[in-house]
């Protein structure tokens, strides 16, 4: 399955809009949007609205490519277990970056991959 960043790209490009042009269109910058195509970050709710919009298409179908877990379940799993909530306080002031944070997941979840 595409992810968010990678339908939106190729939504754009079927429109044939360049990147700069399609973020103009948006009012934001062309860096952000190809951080949003590169899955580096993720639209606000009024920016996918935008988006979907000069896409010509809902903000619920591009919803449904957003493959993150919901903040609500993030809440649900920080109560129901605080060392969520201690681990993200002790990475933040460690001062780690979010991009470490992702690359450390990644390696463990190749790890896991590795041993079925």
């Amino acid at each position: 399955m595409k992810t968010l960043g990678e339908y939106i790209r190729e939504l754009r490009e079927k429109n044939d809009f360049s990147l700069r042009e399609f973020a103009k269109r948006l009012n934001l910058s062309a860096p952000f949007v190809s951080d949003i195509e590169l899955g580096r970050r993720y639209p606000s709710e009024d920016v996918l609205e935008k988006i979907a919009e000069a896409l010509g298409i809902s903000a619920e179908e591009l919803r449904s490519y957003d493959t993150r877990v919901p903040i609500s379940e993030l809440k649900k799993l920080a109560k129901s277990s605080p060392a969520y909530g201690i681990a993200l306080r002790k990475l933040a002031d460690k001062k780690i970056s979010p991009e470490e944070i992702i690359r450390i997941a990644e390696k463990k979840e190749k790890g896991h991959k590795e041993e079925d």
